[in-house]
């Protein structure tokens, strides 16, 4: 199991800023789970008496099961920017699963999670203060992703073909900058924009559509934090935009500041 640390544009918004006091490292699964888990990660930090900041992360279509003490549970992807208070010294550990790759486990529409989260009991035979104990009293972090994986190990669902769909809808939005629209996905696959919908609604949880938005605008971030006195006209057609205006409103919602504050934050 071999570990690595993150990039910016995986989403953890102005990590080097924090990263003497802050690691966040990612594993992959084994091969017997990685149909469903996109990766495990770990987040430490020990900071000085009365040092504090708020680390920020961009939204994802994949549900999370973290585990941290007195929050352990198992979240839907949420729509707009999420900034974590980070201070004194702590540890969380987590599971990313693959967009739709969460759903097998329960057969549940995710979006019925959204502001709902599950406790681990719910899904995994395995109580909260069980889990947290044992994976936080470790010492190797190799040691905490295994025992995490061998809960979702005991429960593997059959493989189901509409993940792989999902993930590959996903990954050629990802590759794709000049997607912008929902249309131009239903062409590419063949498939009806309600049936489409519906998919993304039963397994991921927020909407095609969505998906779209998030990820053009996450490169819309990455891209003022890596360049200075940005072409802010191109960058809006680059994207799809045909005014500041939406562009400006959208960043803000999934982003949490306007792109001209953001670029004075970079």
């Amino acid at each position: 199991m071999k570990a690595n640390s993150p990039k910016p544009s995986m989403g953890v918004l102005k990590f080097n800023d924090s990263v003497k006091d802050y690691t966040l490292t990612r594993y992959p699964p084994s091969l017997e789970t990685s149909f469903f888990v996109k990766h495990f990660w770990i987040v430490s930090w020990d900071l000085k008496e009365n040092e504090q900041f708020f680390q920020d992360v961009i939204p994802n279509p994949c549900v999370n099961l973290i585990v941290e003490q007195h929050k352990t549970g198992i979240f839907a992807p949420t729509t707009s920017k999420f900034s974590y208070l980070v201070k004194g010294k702590g540890r969380v550990v987590g599971v990313k699963f693959k967009p739709g790759g969460f759903y097998p486990f329960t057969t549940r529409s995710v979006a019925e999670l959204t502001n709902k989260p599950l406790k681990i009991h719910d899904v995994f035979d395995t109580e909260q203060e069980l889990v947290e104990e044992t994976v936080l009293s470790y010492k190797e972090e190799h040691e905490m992703i295994k025992f995490v994986e061998n809960i979702i190990r005991k429960k593997l669902p059959q493989q189901d073909n509409n993940v792989t769909l999902v993930n590959q809808i996903i990954d050629h939005i990802i590759a794709n900058n000049e997607i912008t629209k929902v249309d131009q996905i239903c062409h590419q696959f063949n498939i009806h924009k309600r049936k489409l919908q519906r998919l993304f609604q039963q397994y991921v949880g927020v909407s095609p559509k969505w998906v779209i938005k998030l990820y053009r605008l996450q490169n819309a971030a990455e891209m003022i934090e890596k360049t200075q006195n940005l072409n802010w006209l191109q960058l809006c057609n680059d994207l799809g935009y045909y005014d500041q205006s939406h562009f400006i409103k959208d960043f803000k919602a999934i982003i949490g500041n306007t792109p001209d504050e953001f670029a004075k934050l970079s």
